[in-house]
C-alpha cells in the first residue's frame, strides 16, 4: 500500500469479544461531558467536512506519508474570515463548509467555547492550542480586527520589525514553543511585501488507555500499495478497542487517557487512493456512528507499525479548488476588515509532526496564513486605447493631451 500512514495501517491478527474489565485498568474510562451551544454540532460537522475534503485533495498529489490537522487549518482560516468582506468572505465561508444562515459571531462564540472545553476534557492528555498574529511595525491593522483576535481567539497580536532577523526568530520560536519543540521552523525568510502572518499551533500528546507491550515489538512484514513487502517495527498488544467494517475498510478505534480522545485506524480492503477519494463527511459519520453504538471497549490482538514523520504542505491550490479564490488574488481580495491597505493572501501552509509508539501518540501542527501587500507589476502593457499627456514637470504645465484609439490610424 502507499505510505499514507495518516491511516496508521494496522494488521489485525485475531480478537476475542471479551469486554475489558475494570480490574485491567485503573483509569476513569468515562469521557468528560462537553457542553456546547446549539450551533456547535453544525460547526463541528463543517470543520470535519472541510478537513476531509482538504485532505483528499492534498492526498491526490502525493504518495508519501501525509498528516494534516483540520482543526488547525480551520482555526487559522477562521481568523482570516473575520477580516474578509464581500465576495472574499462568502467564498472563504463556503470553503469552510459553514451553512448560509450562520453568521461570523456564532462561529466565533462556538469556536471559543469548543476549544476551552477540548483543552480541559482529559487531564491525562496533554493538549494545547495557540493563535498568533505577527504584523509589520509600519503596517496599520484596524483595532476592531485586533480586538476580535485577542478576545475571540485569545491570540498573541504583536508588531515586529520584519526587516530584522529577530522577527523571523520570534515567529519560529513561537511555533516551537507551542508545539513542544516538534515544529521548530515554519518560515525560512520573510518577503519584503509580507505584512502579517496569522498562525495557529496545535499540540497533542496522549498515552494509550491500553498500551502496547514494548517487549513484543519486532520486525514484521508491511505490504506496500505496489505489492512490494518491507520489514518494519510492529507493535503488538491485547488492546481495548472498538472494531467495525464500513465503506470498504476494516476499522479499529483505540482510546487515549479517559477515552475523550481516540485514534481511528482505517485499513482499506482495496486501493488506499480509492478509499481516500470516497472518504467524505457522510462516510466519516457512518464510521463513527458504527463505533459509537458500541458501549464497551473489547480486547483485540492488534499489530501496527511504529512510525514518526513530519511534513510541510502549501495549500493554495487545494483551497482555491475548494472555492477560496479571491483571497489569493491581488486584484480581487477584499481583506478590508484587517486593514485599509491593498492586501491579499500569498500563501496558506501547514507544518505537521506525528510520532506513534507503544506508549501513545504525539502530534503537532502549525498553520500559517501569509498576508502580503499588493505590489505593482514590473510589466506595464499599453495594449488598448489610452490617454497621453505632455507636461513641463517643474511647473506642471500641461502642454499636450491626447488619446490613442487605433495606433494604425494616421
Amino acid at each position: 500500500m502507499k505510505n499514507l500512514i495518516f491511516y496508521l495501517i494496522v494488521l489485525i491478527i485475531g480478537f476475542s469479544m471479551n469486554s475489558c474489565s475494570e480490574d485491567e485498568i485503573s483509569l476513569d474510562l468515562n469521557p468528560s461531558t462537553i457542553n456546547l451551544n446549539p450551533q456547535a454540532p453544525e460547526i463541528i460537522k463543517s470543520n470535519n467536512s472541510f478537513g476531509l475534503e482538504l485532505f483528499n485533495k492534498v492526498s491526490e498529489e502525493t504518495e508519501d506519508n501525509l498528516m494534516m490537522s483540520p482543526l488547525s487549518a480551520s482555526t487559522a482560516l477562521n481568523m482570516l474570515l473575520n477580516g474578509c468582506e464581500s465576495e472574499t468572505y462568502d467564498q472563504l465561508k463556503n470553503t469552510l463548509a459553514y451553512p448560509d444562515g450562520m453568521d461570523i459571531q456564532e462561529i466565533n462564540e462556538t469556536y471559543k467555547m469548543l476549544i476551552k472545553q477540548l483543552l480541559e476534557a482529559d487531564p491525562q492528555v496533554k493538549m494545547s492550542l495557540a493563535n498568533a498574529a505577527f504584523y509589520r511595525e509600519q503596517f496599520i491593522v484596524k483595532q476592531s480586527y485586533k480586538d476580535i483576535l485577542t478576545q475571540d481567539f485569545m491570540a498573541n497580536v504583536q508588531a515586529l520589525d520584519f526587516n530584522q532577523p529577530s522577527a523571523l526568530n520570534t515567529i519560529n520560536q513561537w511555533a516551537s514553543d507551542n508545539t513542544n519543540g516538534k515544529i521548530p521552523e515554519v518560515l525560512s525568510s520573510i518577503s519584503s511585501d509580507a505584512v502579517m502572518f496569522l498562525m495557529n499551533a496545535l499540540y497533542f500528546k496522549g498515552d494509550w488507555t491500553y498500551q502496547f507491550d514494548k517487549s513484543k515489538t519486532a520486525p514484521s512484514s508491511f505490504f506496500l500499495e505496489n505489492g512490494n513487502q518491507i520489514q518494519v517495527d510492529m507493535m503488538k498488544g491485547s488492546i481495548g478497542s472498538k472494531r467495525t467494517s464500513q465503506s470498504g475498510a476494516a476499522i479499529i478505534e483505540m482510546p487515549y487517557g479517559r477515552t475523550n480522545f481516540s485514534m481511528v485506524v482505517m485499513v482499506p480492503n482495496n486501493s488506499i487512493s480509492e478509499f481516500v477519494s470516497s472518504l467524505d463527511a457522510s462516510v466519516w459519520n457512518e464510521i463513527t456512528t458504527s463505533l459509537d453504538r458500541q458501549n464497551e471497549w473489547s480486547e483485540f490482538d492488534v499489530m501496527m507499525p511504529k512510525f514518526k514523520f513530519s511534513n510541510e504542505k502549501y495549500l493554495n491550490d487545494q483551497l482555491q479548488s475548494m472555492g477560496m479564490i479571491d483571497a489569493f488574488s491581488p486584484s480581487k481580495a477584499d481583506l478590508s476588515g484587517i486593514s485599509n491597505a491593498n492586501i491579499y493572501v500569498s500563501f496558506v501552509k501547514q507544518n505537521t509532526f506525528v510520532e506513534v509508539n507503544e506508549e501513545g501518540t504525539e502530534a503537532a501542527a502549525v498553520t500559517t496564513v501569509s498576508i502580503t501587500l499588493t505590489s505593482l507589476s514590473q510589466n506595464f502593457p499599453v495594449n488598448k486605447p489610452f490617454v497621453f499627456a505632455i507636461r513641463e514637470r517643474t511647473t506642471n504645465t500641461l502642454m499636450f493631451l491626447g488619446k490613442v484609439m487605433n495606433p494604425l490610424e494616421n
